[in-house]
C-alpha cells in the first residue's frame, strides 16, 4: 500500500497549485523557483511551512477523527484500495489560528463535522485506584489464590456444599 495523506488548503493556494501543475504539464514554466513546492515540519513533527515558490504558508499534520480509505482504478471498472489515511496536512494563511491539539475534531465531509462528539462513545470516567485493584484481583483469582475482602466471586470449588 502506498503510504498518503490529505493536504487540506484554502481556495486561494489551491489555484495556485492547480496553476502550478499545468504549467508543469504543459512544460511552460518560465521560472524553475517559481514551479517548486516545499513541505518541511519542525521538530515537534507537528507544525511546518508549506512553501509555492517564494511564498510561505504555516502547515499543522493533524489526526484525523476516522480513518479513511483512499482507491484507485486502472480500468474504470474495478477499485483497488490503495491506503487508509489518518492524517491531514492543513495550510492555512497567516492570519488564520492553528488548530488546538494534534486532532482534527472535524471529519472531511459535511456530516463529519465535529465526529468525536456525536458519533463515538465516551470514555468512561475510571478511578485509576480502581482499575489497579481489580487488575490485582484477576491476576491473583487466574493463579488460583483466594481474593478476600475484594469485590471478586468465589472460586467453584470454593463454593461451600448445599
Amino acid at each position: 500500500m502506498d503510504e498518503q495523506f490529505i493536504l487540506r488548503v484554502s481556495p486561494s493556494v489551491a489555484e495556485q497549485i492547480e496553476r502550478l501543475m499545468n504549467e508543469s504539464a504543459a512544460g511552460s514554466s518560465s521560472n524553475p523557483d517559481d514551479a517548486s513546492l516545499d513541505l518541511s515540519f519542525s521538530e515537534d513533527g507537528r507544525s511546518g511551512t508549506f512553501m509555492i515558490g517564494n511564498q510561505r504558508f504555516p502547515a499543522s499534520l493533524l489526526d484525523l477523527p476516522t480513518v479513511v480509505e483512499s482507491y484507485k482504478t486502472y480500468d474504470d471498472s474495478f477499485l483497488v484500495k490503495t491506503a487508509d489515511i489518518g492524517q491531514m496536512v492543513m495550510v492555512r494563511e497567516e492570519d488564520d489560528p492553528a488548530p488546538e491539539g494534534a486532532e482534527y475534531k472535524h471529519g472531511l465531509t459535511p456530516p463529519m463535522r465535529d465526529a468525536r462528539r456525536r458519533r463515538f462513545r465516551r470514555e468512561p470516567d475510571l478511578n485509576a485506584e480502581l482499575v489497579h485493584r481489580v487488575e490485582k484481583d484477576l491476576i491473583s483469582i487466574m493463579q488460583g489464590v483466594p481474593v478476600i475482602g475484594s469485590f471478586a466471586l468465589p472460586l467453584p470449588h470454593q463454593l461451600p456444599d448445599e
